[in-house]
């Protein structure tokens, strides 16, 4: 329990300003995002194929040439979160919604400082126990409370889509 409280506290990713800001080649995002992202460490992966399926789904932009820069770092650092619990089109949608009239760096800061409250409070609520039916009981409520999260959520980027629709749709008549 130590590890993850320890995880949840502490591992963030880099601020905007400490990202590189020199552009990157594919194997060296695939090298610098397990600092970005908790789990890329622990155990998931990143691949080159992820990463041009997330530009082809529109997640991310295209490289220039073949370089990545301090904004897909970013994106991808949301990406890798975000796909965990959501499908690749609803985290698609979730970045449209909220980079669309922004900057990137605008929309980063705000995902790392809601990372870190969200983080914060798992952390809070994660109680030292050794015994398995407590350690069961707590498990099971992250899980169905993660879940219930995850369909509002859905829900909300679901009427989100429904609203850009509907703008588009007004801009063409």
């Amino acid at each position: 329990m130590e590890t993850i409280k320890k995880v949840l506290e502490e591992k963030r990713p880099n601020k905007w300003d400490d990202i590189p800001d020199i552009d990157l080649y594919m194997d060296q995002v695939l090298s610098y995002m397990p600092r970005q992202h908790a789990g890329l460490e622990l155990d998931e992966n990143l691949t080159a194929a992820m990463v041009n399926n997330y530009i082809k789904k529109g997640l991310l932009p295209r490289a220039k040439g073949k370089k990545y820069n301090r904004e897909h770092i970013a994106y991808l650092t949301a990406t890798c979160l975000l796909k965990q619990v959501l499908s690749v089109t609803d985290t698609g949608e979730l970045l449209k919604a909220r980079i669309e009239d922004g900057e990137v760096r605008d929309f980063y800061e705000r995902y790392i400082q809601v990372m870190d409250e969200e983080f914060k409070k798992v952390s809070a609520s994660l109680e030292e126990t050794k015994d398995k039916a407590q350690l069961s009981e707590a498990a099971l409520r992250l899980a169905v409370s993660s879940y219930a999260q995850k369909l509002a959520c859905e829900q909300m980027l679901k009427e989100l889509g429904e609203s850009f629709k509907e703008e588009a749709e007004e801009e063409t008549e």
